[in-house]
């Protein structure tokens, strides 16, 4: 049994890192580039689907608010009896009767109050109406006036 150590070999044997490191980084390229990625984490909805119109709905023309220089209120081309917040109430209830989709088209004269217009916008928001427009004239290229919803 040859206990002594060697000298004649030369150097002591040594393992060759870098070729292993080289093989071990092509390997974990491999597999991350093979692998598939799992979705587990989302969560799958699937949305109903719904049409732009319901079948059977027929537009229908806005409610048309008038308000006058002196601060009265028309609906629709119909005269009010007064000015008052509930009489306004009454009567959008009566032309628009349960629909709220339908959209509101205020008009009011260049002089009639500020107070006048705020209160018809409050009424119809308190209605539950979604769509409010204010009319306004346009003045044309030579001076002229023309109507715009």
């Amino acid at each position: 049994m040859n206990l002594r150590k060697n000298s004649d070999r030369g150097e002591e044997p040594e393992i060759m890192m870098v070729s292993f490191i080289d093989v071990l980084l092509c390997l974990l390229i491999f597999f991350m580039a093979s692998t598939t990625f799992v979705d587990e984490a989302r969560v799958q909805v699937q949305l109903p689907e719904a049409s732009v119109r319901q079948q059977g709905q027929v537009p229908r023309d806005p409610i048309v608010i008038t308000i006058t220089r002196q601060g009265g209120y028309s609906v629709n081309e119909r005269s009010l009896i007064n000015s008052s917040a509930q009489t306004l109430s009454a009567a959008i209830t009566q032309v628009a009767g349960p629909a709220r989709d339908v959209p509101v088209t205020l008009r009011a004269d260049g002089q009639a109050t500020h107070q006048a217009v705020v209160t018809a916008m409050d009424v119809v928001g308190r209605l539950g109406f979604r769509t409010i427009n204010i009319a306004t004239m346009n003045e044309g290229p030579e001076g002229s006036q023309g109507a715009s919803p």
